[in-house]
């Protein structure tokens, strides 16, 4: 949708409404599944603020991720993985809508923020001091943050994105929410926007567990019925020459959307099922070592993919897709089994 002039009610003074929940972005602490102690310290946008916004709610992150089992190989990438929404509701009682955005886009925020929602919204990085040394200030890129609390008056917005919880001010502010010179154009597209509606009763972090198993066997069964890694690998080499020639940001774009998102997915797998283990009472540990495996394995083979690049060869980084391809035929095949049986 288009944007234009603003309603007069919308474009009205209003208070500044408090935050949705109790955070402050100058205490703020990750989550442990964001520890630096990990392989994959962050994932994906969007599955990351999630991470973030069920801790700080007194839920279990982990308890989400049973999806990422089913993970595919789409052909030029791998699943970027994102919490099914209507899994969040069944889980944690929290209600996912997309937020209609057609008008003043500031009030639109407001009005969600005075009824105790957060706002999901897809914004341009180039304004997040939190991508410091990565895109801030540097390049354009869109990425989605939930915004817990906004003052117009004071321009201050905090958010939460990637592993953390922040607040842009100022300029920064002004930038985000399209308040430059130059991004007042009348046919400017609106950003995509969710809304998430709070349950009313705090959650019982126990109560998701035989759920989240039934979920988890769902998953299971729709799981790719050919090893997406090794179809992957079919392929990787002729992807790789095909970067030898190309900008280093080519390789990071790449990275990201292949050997990242494999990697990052079986580790919140392992979480998953290692959490399961405690939650439900169930033997997981043999599975999770195998998740484990391939998100350990994809870290090499995204090094070995760099180290190729510079040498202008590849065996190195097919050999390391090798292992990966017996672990999640072993990882499949065990869960498979178990939830035959």
């Amino acid at each position: 949708m288009i944007a234009h002039a603003p309603l007069r009610e919308f474009a009205s003074p209003r208070p500044a409404p408090g935050p949705v929940l109790a955070v402050d972005p100058n205490a703020y602490r990750a989550h442990a599944m964001h520890s630096p102690e990990r392989q994959w310290q962050q994932t994906n946008c969007y599955a990351d603020l999630w991470i973030e916004i069920l801790a700080s709610l007194g839920c279990e992150p982990a308890a989400a991720f049973g999806f990422t089992v089913a993970q595919d190989f789409e052909g030029d990438q791998f699943t970027f993985f994102k919490p099914p929404l209507d899994e969040l509701e069944a889980l944690f009682g929290l209600r996912i809508n997309e937020l209609a955005l057609y008008d003043d886009l500031i009030a639109h925020i407001e009005r969600q923020l005075e009824q105790r929602r957060l706002v999901l919204i897809e914004l341009d990085s180039y304004y997040m001091p939190d991508t410091r040394g990565v895109s801030y200030r540097d390049s354009h890129g869109k990425t989605t943050i939930a915004i817990n609390r906004l003052d117009r008056a004071r321009r201050e917005i905090d958010y939460f994105h990637n592993d953390g919880f922040h607040r842009a001010v100022g300029d920064d502010f002004d930038g985000l929410l399209r308040l430059l010179p130059e991004q007042t154009r009348e046919d400017a597209l609106f950003p995509y926007a969710e809304t998430v509606r709070l349950p009313s009763a705090r959650a019982n972090p126990n109560a998701p567990a035989p759920m989240a198993l039934d979920i988890l066997a769902r998953h299971v069964k729709r799981a790719p019925a050919g090893n997406p890694i090794a179809a992957y690998r079919q392929m990787a080499t002729e992807h790789a020459d095909a970067l030898i020639e190309r900008p280093s940001i080519a390789f990071h774009h790449y990275a990201f959307n292949t050997l990242r998102q494999l990697g990052a997915n079986f580790e919140l797998l392992a979480s998953h099922l290692r959490w399961l283990e405690t939650a439900a009472r169930e033997n997981f540990d043999e599975s999770a070592d195998f998740a484990q495996r391939i998100a350990e394995g994809a870290k090499i083979a995204q090094f070995q993919l760099a180290r190729g690049l510079r040498q202008r060869r590849f065996d190195r980084f097919d050999a390391a897709l090798a292992p990966l391809c017996d672990a999640h035929d072993a990882l499949l095949g065990g869960l498979r089994a178990r939830f035959a049986a």
